[in-house]
């Protein structure tokens, strides 16, 4: 007979190896096939809604790994809450209008100008149609699951209809206007700029020191007096009609190289400094405040610069005396109406100089710094030139520097309804909890916001003017724009005439000849995607507002989850949202941003096709996604070492568990042994854990938890001593269906818990557990936490038993390093205990030696009666030594007592009974 033919091996076609990249496609074939996405949405209808409400990606390039761990934390969301009592839709969307695509498309080599506005608006549209093609096919290759072919996209005629109404609700409210206001403009893109759309570089500028001679000094200075600015933007001094002071501040006349000047009097100091006077005198303290419409002359063209008070005025740098230039700043330009002054803004849509920058015209604005400092120098204006680098806005896009330029433009007045915008942020639930301060901050400290771009690429601002120029925005307007948008979509409004998208016989008082013109500029991209709670929320049947949840990075913070607000307030007075979720950015294993120059880019689509998207999804579990997450070849081949912790512990349940029915074999939890008993406490307290962790998005701790479970509890415990139940034993020996009782529930948990993460392989595992009635573990429910019989006090003994079997395992350890013994089943353990070990040990009944792997097990007498060579540790004194007898041919246990059997002379009394009950046919 040969014995290995009645050993109960492990048998499953379930594959060790994952090899992911050629499996996870056929995986995902077959949820096309059985449209898992409805499948998902047929099952959990009726049960209460969770609507994550996804932030649209922009249409332009393949996805990047900041795609990826956006998506895939949706992803692990939304099936976490279909299977755990919700119905969860996922409608993803794409943002498709803006510059980056009229970019692509030059780029390509289209002539823009030799195109109509709707020939290459059809251009961009198809261009964009391409980009979420490919972008759709890259995310589903994520493992996402959503409803991927119908998803929202800001360039559909629905999407652009809705907006239209949001435009329309929040001019009805009074909160649309046109003015002409200072704004972050880009000549590099010609175009005005959301702050959404403004990052901060360093730049290297002119300081300079000018000085200003007092025209008229209101009996407080004398004419032979000069204010001292300081600015940055040398090119802004053509456009300077006026001085700040503070009110508040002290200003001092000083006396310094012959000549008076003003500053205020908290940086004399510094400003000497800086101007290297040597002993000037102050000659005259004055208020600031005493400094009001005094008259100063404009250095180069003689014009009056008016003195004037603000709040803005600081003395952390330059000389309190700030140089106002309406037209190209925030601060200025308030100032300046508050005091009637002009709006000049020199500068044209390509950063160009106007002939009323008389000297200058027709420069650019950056070139035209030196000469303007070199036209100071020549009046003797000029105190002092230096270069300083700081930090300076520059276009997201184009990555050049933007200016402050004062144009006429459309703005969403914030201030009007800024105390409903707070209150909203106070009443969202924010994670992390700073994110509520962050945006709370910004909106209050924001100024109206500017929705109006000179592009063609976007949603037209739906405005119609009057032969006197009054803009007309009415319900029947907006109304009839909307439709026309709905059925023709947006390209309608470059197609035709005024007149012919007006209501027909539509008639206006401003217009007695019935003569009308349209606005020509587009919608900011920040007020398509903010309007998504329209467009898409209550636009789908399938969908609510407010979303539930909305789950971007945390540069949307200023970007999505503000422009959303806005409008969501502004129309609803609400939140379109209940819940915000942030997460970081991905940087390199060494905390690098991720560049092209650098090399140090992790590519999702290369990552997948090497170790496959399990892996990917794994990582994303692993990090703490709510700072700024690292990746690296390293960090993931980490990964993919618990992945493969993970799939050998399926292996092994789904491997002895081939001959297990648990309609038949499995036993009641009274009836399992302690030891059995314990393994189902702790698996228990995992599944509270994880769905714990899935409720509070602690996904990492999800990660952590399962693999301690696989490594520890099972693969390290009690899978180790199980083999010698499960192999040896006859197929129904009490104490074998009892641990396969054990491995089914703990197969079964686990692939549930971990679906939502290893989307692929859990199903994978599915679709090997016999009984498994659903056609993919997707359409099932998260196990339920059981409070078991006893289970507290099951866990305080064990834990102990699971102290006591560590030092035992040291023990062997250095047996075994000492060549006393080599494998553990040839060792014999005695231990010497001290009361609380004993106690333990007589408490237990299962067998000892089986629990600890060894031959031969006892325990010798007390702590104090250990022999010298014990190794004393916490629990007990313990003797190693090599086993007496012989090793059973069948189980490899060492025992005196291997032949005692005539019939088989090499087995040990256990395996020849169980060869003789169970086997007897194949001798």
């Amino acid at each position: 007979m040969e014995y290995k033919d009645t050993l109960l091996m492990p048998k499953t076609e379930f594959p060790m190896r994952g090899n992911l990249p050629k499996r996870e496609p056929e995986i995902q074939e077959k949820w096309n096939e059985m449209d898992i996405y409805k499948a998902v949405q047929e099952r959990t209808q009726g049960r209460p809604l969770f609507v994550l409400h996804d932030g649209p990606p922009y249409a332009n390039g393949d996805i990047h790994m900041g795609h990826a761990l956006n998506k895939i934390l949706k992803d692990f969301i939304v099936r976490y809450k279909s299977m755990s009592g919700f119905q969860a839709p996922y409608v993803p969307g794409w943002d498709t209008h803006g510059l980056p695509i009229e970019q692509a498309l030059t780029n390509k080599g289209v002539k823009r100008k030799e195109l109509t506005v709707a020939e290459f608006r059809k251009l961009c549209e198809e261009y964009a149609y391409q980009q979420i093609d490919n972008q759709r096919s890259q995310f589903k290759r994520l493992g996402v699951r959503g409803d991927w072919e119908n998803p929202y996209i800001t360039l559909k005629p629905e999407y652009e209809a809705q907006q239209i109404k949001v435009f329309g609700e929040m001019a009805k409210k009074g909160y649309i206007y046109k003015g002409l206001k200072p704004v972050y403009w880009s000549p590099s893109s010609e175009s005005a700029l959301a702050e959404a759309e403004i990052e901060y570089q360093d730049k290297k500028s002119a300081s300079i020191y000018v000085a200003f001679d007092v025209k008229d000094g209101k009996g407080v200075l004398d004419t032979d007096t000069q204010f001292i600015i300081w600015t940055t933007t040398p090119w802004t001094i053509p456009a300077n009609l006026g001085i700040t002071v503070h009110g508040d501040l002290s200003y001092v006349v000083v006396e310094a190289s012959g000549k008076k000047f003003v500053i205020a009097k908290d940086l004399l100091e510094s400003v000497t400094n800086e101007l290297g006077w040597e002993n000037p005198s102050v000659i005259k303290t004055v208020q600031g405040s005493e400094l009001e419409y005094i008259i100063a002359k404009h250095p180069l063209y003689g014009r009056d610069s008016l003195v004037m008070l603000g709040e803005h005025v600081t003395t952390d740098a330059g000389t309190g005396c700030v140089h106002t230039a309406p037209g190209h700043g925030e601060d200025d330009f308030l100032v300046g109406q508050k005091y009637g002054l002009d709006v000049l803004s020199p500068v044209d849509d390509k950063g160009c100089f106007t002939n009323e920058a008389e000297g200058f015209e027709g420069l650019f604005y950056d070139t035209a710094n030196k000469p303007i400092t070199e036209k100071l120098q020549e009046v003797g204006a000029l105190l002092k030139l230096q270069f300083i680098t700081h930090s300076y806005p520059h276009d997201w896009r184009t990555k050049k520097p933007v200016i402050f330029r004062a144009t006429a433009q459309w703005f969403a007045s914030i201030k009007d309804f800024r105390e409903d915008l707070l209150q909203a942020i106070k009443e969202t639930k924010w994670v992390p909890a700073w994110g509520e301060t962050r945006l709370f901050n910004m909106v209050r400290d924001r100024g109206d916001w500017c929705i109006s771009r000179q592009r063609v690429w976007g949603v037209p601002i739906p405005v119609f003017y009057a032969e006197n120029g009054e803009p007309i925005i009415t319900d029947e307007t907006i109304n009839h724009v909307s439709n026309l948008f709905r059925e023709h979509g947006s390209n309608i409004w470059f197609e035709r005439e005024a007149k012919d998208l007006l209501p027909a016989g539509f008639t206006h008082e401003s217009s007695p000849n019935g003569i009308f013109t349209k606005e020509t500029d587009i919608m900011d991209v920040w007020f398509d995607s903010g309007s998504s709670h329209q467009a898409v929320l209550e636009e789908r049947e399938d969908l609510q507002r407010p979303a539930d949840l909305y789950l971007e990075g945390s540069d949307q913070y200023r970007g999505w989850f503000n422009s959303s607000l806005s409008t969501g307030v502004a129309v609803t007075g609400k939140a379109p949202y209940k819940g915000v979720l942030s997460h970081g950015f991905a940087l390199d294993g060494e905390g690098r941003k991720m560049s092209k120059s650098i090399g140090n880019v992790v590519v999702p689509a290369k990552v997948m096709d090497q170790l496959g998207a399990d892996i990917l999804r794994l990582w994303v579990a692993s990090v703490d996604y709510q700072s700024d997450v690292r990746v690296s070849d390293a960090i993931l081949k980490q990964v993919a070492e618990v992945y493969r912790k993970i799939r050998n512990t399926f292996r092994f349940l789904l491997g002895n568990l081939e001959d297990f029915n648990p309609s038949e074999n499995k036993v009641a939890y009274e009836n399992l042994r302690e030891v059995d008993q314990f393994v189902l406490v702790k698996l228990n307290e995992l599944i509270k854990n994880v769905r714990n962790a899935y409720e509070n998005y602690e996904f990492a701790s999800i990660y952590h938890a399962v693999n301690n479970f696989c490594t520890l509890d099972l693969s390290a415990f009690y899978l180790d001593f199980a083999k010698d139940v499960l192999y040896i034993e006859g197929a129904d020996h009490q104490d074998r269906r009892a641990i396969q009782t054990v491995l089914y529930e703990s197969l079964i948990a686990l692939t549930k818990l971990l679906s939502p993460i290893l989307s692929h392989t859990a199903d994978e595992v599915w679709s090997f557990i016999p009984d498994a009635k659903e056609a993919s573990v997707q359409l099932t429910d998260m196990p339920e936490y059981v409070e078991l019989a006893n289970g507290e006090k099951l866990v305080e003994k064990w834990t102990k038993f699971m102290t006591l079997r560590d030092d035992i395992l040291k023990a062997l350890e250095e047996a075994r390093n000492a060549k006393v013994i080599g494998k553990s089943l040839s060792a014999k353990v005695s231990l010497y205990v001290n009361g609380p070990t004993k106690e333990l040990l007589d408490s237990i009944s299962e067998n000892l030696q089986q629990l600890f792997i060894v031959s031969g097990f006892e325990v010798a007498g007390s702590y104090d009666q250990a022999p010298e060579e014990a190794v004393k540790l916490e629990t007990a004194a313990i003797v190693v030594s090599k086993a007496e007898g012989e090793t059973c041919e069948r189980c490899w246990v060492v025992t005196p007592e291997v032949g005692h059997d005539h019939d088989h002379p090499t087995l040990c009394p256990r395996c020849a009974e169980v060869v003789k009950e169970n086997y007897s046919h194949l001798a």
